[in-house]
């Protein structure tokens, strides 16, 4: 266990092994936010545009729940392997990462059943437009059919973070977004030959771009990662290792989840007002990922790092990992605030909505991103619950501030809108909300944690 990687984690001072590790993560996340931006933004800008924007949004739910089963998945092998690792069992690193594929190919098979014989009835309990359900389901079908891609890199990736190999992730990951932002306007347009596809060029761009991350960063975990060993009685599954593996990783598919639950549930309040609202919704949502993806991607550093501190008992780096972890998440959050309040408008407008649907986006950055702050600090806390094996604290953090405090609320301010929308501005008040009382809670579950490192 004298690797560079795991030198890195055990000696190098945490505040500075913070910034080592989570800038590729950051980066990659960031990256990957900012192709589903340019994803939206072709698609737009297609002929009927905005019916096809209203599509990826009902589509856009089960992407969520697919990156929320592959990165849960990837946080419990992430947190198990960071602790085997900084306890010195090579054994027990092995056999996790081992079952961590093994349980991809069981998720993968789900996902790709749910596409050849569920899309339809999804997509038909939000729409019955015709113009908007077919591309729907056209899109999603391919993306969970083909969903290879995005769950084993999302396993393969926590692999690589948990044995100090950020960088290497950050490569598969940029290059899979790269190969993604090329293939989306020569499919969607038909462009150099290819033949004019819309709505599937696009789906086939996605997971294309996620084929190539997975398999670099597959690549990368084979050669580099040397703390751990290959062979197929690891990947024989193991109830021990599984049930450990999800322990930890349930309540982060959970918390995951959750998202889908909530823009599903969001798309069909929304919806019962006005279809601009779903169009506007959706992509003020993918806006806004350029930030928050950057706050996961120091979630997902946090984790490892108090992780493998707390295998080895340090207290001293415990704590420092946590404090580093929440400032820069503040810091973070706090940019993307003043940028999203300043760029709102141009941001916006890049996407051919009409003028109506346009200000409806402009309004929801405006209010919803002025919550940011509140929401770093659970996100930075999250990161921390699950390195600490404290998984129903993450996971209540996860029920207020994208269920409990979400949909019952913005249903009920939903009725207040007008037809004509001239206040739609109301219902964005759910969101700021609901991220400073669960803030406070956060806080609360924090100082219980903190007793027993302290």
């Amino acid at each position: 266990m004298q690797k560079e990687s795991t030198n890195i984690m055990a000696q190098m001072p945490v505040g500075r092994l913070m910034i080592k590790m989570g800038l590729p993560i950051v980066i990659s996340m960031m990256l990957q936010a900012l192709y589903n931006i340019v994803d939206s933004a072709f698609v737009s800008n297609m002929e009927g545009g905005e019916q096809a924007l209203n599509a990826l949004t009902l589509a856009f739910p089960v992407q969520m729940l697919m990156v929320a089963v592959g990165i849960g998945t990837g946080v419990g092998v992430n947190v198990m392997l960071a602790r085997s690792l900084g306890e010195g069992n090579r054994e027990k690193a092995s056999t996790v990462a081992g079952n961590g594929m093994f349980l991809g190919i069981v998720i993968t098979a789900v996902f790709m059943l749910f596409g050849l014989f569920g899309v339809n009835a999804y997509i038909s309990t939000q729409t019955n437009n015709a113009q908007i359900s077919e591309p729907a389901v056209t899109y999603l079908r391919i993306c969970c059919i083909c969903s290879v891609g995005i769950v084993f890199f999302s396993v393969f990736e926590k692999l690589l973070q948990a044995a100090g190999l950020s960088a290497h992730s950050t490569i598969a990951q940029i290059s899979g977004a790269v190969t993604n932002i090329i293939l989306d306007p020569i499919m969607i347009y038909g462009l150099l030959g290819f033949p004019k596809l819309g709505v599937s060029g696009a789906a086939l761009a996605t997971v294309i771009g996620q084929l190539v991350s997975f398999f670099l960063a597959l690549t990368f975990h084979l050669k580099h990662n040397k703390h751990v060993d290959t062979g197929l009685k690891y990947i024989k599954p193991n109830k021990t290792i599984i049930r450990l593996i999800y322990r930890i990783g349930l309540p982060a598919i959970i918390a995951q989840a959750l998202m889908s639950v909530m823009t599903y549930g969001i798309n069909i309040i929304l919806g019962s007002v006005s279809a601009a609202l779903v169009t506007a919704y959706g992509l003020y949502y993918k806006i806004q990922q350029f930030i928050l993806f950057a706050a996961f991607g120091l979630r997902d550093t946090i984790t490892p790092v108090v992780s493998f501190s707390y295998g080895m008992g340090d207290k001293k780096r415990i704590s420092d990992g946590i404090k580093y972890g929440v400032l820069y998440t503040s810091a973070i959050m706090l940019t993307g605030t003043a940028l999203l309040e300043i760029f709102a408008e141009p941001l916006c407008s890049a996407f051919g909505l009409s003028g109506g649907t346009c200000e409806l986006c402009v309004s929801a950055t405006g209010i919803i991103s002025s919550g940011f702050v509140f929401a770093g600090i659970c996100l930075s806390l999250q990161g921390v619950f699950q390195a600490l094996d404290r998984g129903v604290s993450s996971l209540i953090v996860s029920l207020l501030r994208q269920l409990v405090l979400i949909l019952p609320v913005a249903w009920l301010l939903s009725m207040l809108i007008s037809p004509n929308l001239g206040n739609a501005w109301i219902v964005w008040l759910t969101f700021p909300c609901a991220e400073i009382i669960t803030a406070a809670v956060s806080l609360i579950l924090f100082l219980k944690a903190r007793k027993n490192i302290t």
